[in-house]
């Protein structure tokens, strides 16, 4: 039996999900934080917040993982 592909993307997309705790930075400065605290990359290059909102790749200057220390 061969999985549907949407199905077998779906369930690779949440194991390969990497979570941390992070500071994301937006704005064409970088200044600008839009959460502190965790955040899930997901393979597309989307972040995915504990509220399940996502964030656009475009919308994010940069990730600080170290949580700015």
């Amino acid at each position: 039996m061969i999985a549907p592909a949407e199905s077998v993307r779906a369930a690779l997309s949440e194991l390969l999900a990497d979570e941390c705790d992070a500071v994301v930075c937006g704005g064409s400065d970088g200044e600008t934080v839009l959460q502190e605290g965790a955040v899930s990359v997901r393979p597309s290059g989307w972040l995915e917040l504990p509220t399940g909102c996502l964030l656009s790749p475009s919308a994010v200057h940069h990730v600080d993982a170290d949580g700015g220390r």
